[in-house]
């Protein structure tokens, strides 16, 4: 799809996205209880109705595009991607242990592939009320309550030391630890979900890397506003990180702002 039209999209995913926070908040003010899936992870009520909320939306914006959501998933439905590689990513709910904690850190997360890259993507964070978007090709914006959407960029780091951002429940200092210690952080910042992406294409972050298990609707949104804010996001080799993978998981990945610094060559 062309630049344009992927705008066209984007008024109806923003709206969807804000009523997906709206109904998770109903949950959150009353309390909603997580199960165990069969793979560990926990779900809430809140998870399975966004879903169920955002997966036929999706189906009348783009009809015959499958759409890829992580309750579905969970439950067996992968729907076979065609060779355009055009398809819905979808986490109705990603930070779902943040909002079992009630520390605000959850988002809803839309994406659109194609050709195995993200070309549009919505994050929305129903606590502080924050929406990120992003048309790659066309840039990324952010509004939040009480202010005009604005554009935002990824920088390029600062001689005086970069930021770097990180998981608050999935952090491993054994292996992320010497992997950040090849670049020039000063600084590290905690936060869930796609809210990571966020810090860094907003320019308040340079890097974020995550070396242990994700899969492609945890990711696909944020690494969307990302592109779009002029960011990057690969393998820790250096390679593209790419979607549609066997059973839509991810391998580790670093996300960049603007910096043009190669990986560590004992990285890879």
């Amino acid at each position: 799809m062309s630049a344009p039209a992927l705008a066209e999209l984007l008024p109806a995913l923003s709206t969807l996205a804000l009523e997906a926070g709206a109904l998770i908040m109903r949950y959150y003010a009353e309390g909603a209880p997580a199960t165990a899936k069969a793979d560990g992870s926990p779900v809430t009520e809140a998870d399975r109705a966004a879903e169920a909320l955002i997966t036929p939306v999706l189906r009348r914006l783009l009809p015959g595009v499958p759409v890829v959501a992580e309750e579905a998933a969970a439950a067996g439905d992968l729907p076979e991607i065609d060779a355009e590689g055009r398809f819905w990513l979808v986490d109705p709910l990603d930070g779902t242990k943040e909002f079992v904690n009630r520390n605000g850190d959850f988002t809803v997360n839309i994406a659109l592939i194609e050709r195995c890259s993200p070309v549009l993507g919505v994050v929305f964070a129903p606590v502080p009320g924050d929406l990120y978007t992003g048309i790659v090709g066309l840039g990324a914006t952010l509004s939040r309550p009480g202010e005009p959407e604005h554009p935002i960029a990824a920088r390029v780091a600062p001689n005086s030391g970069w930021v770097a951002v990180g998981s608050r429940n999935h952090y491993d200092p054994a292996t992320e630890g010497p992997f950040l210690a090849a670049f020039p952080v000063t600084e590290r910042r905690s936060r869930g979900s796609s809210l990571k992406f966020g810090l860094v294409a907003e320019g308040l972050a340079d890097i974020y890397p995550r070396v242990g298990p994700t899969s492609e609707w945890d990711t696909a949104a944020g690494h969307a506003v990302l592109l779009a804010a002029g960011g990057r996001m690969e393998k820790l080799d250096g390679s593209p990180f790419l979607y549609g993978k066997p059973g839509f998981r991810n391998p580790p990945f670093v996300a960049f702002g603007r910096t043009p610094v190669p990986l560590p060559a004992a990285v890879g």
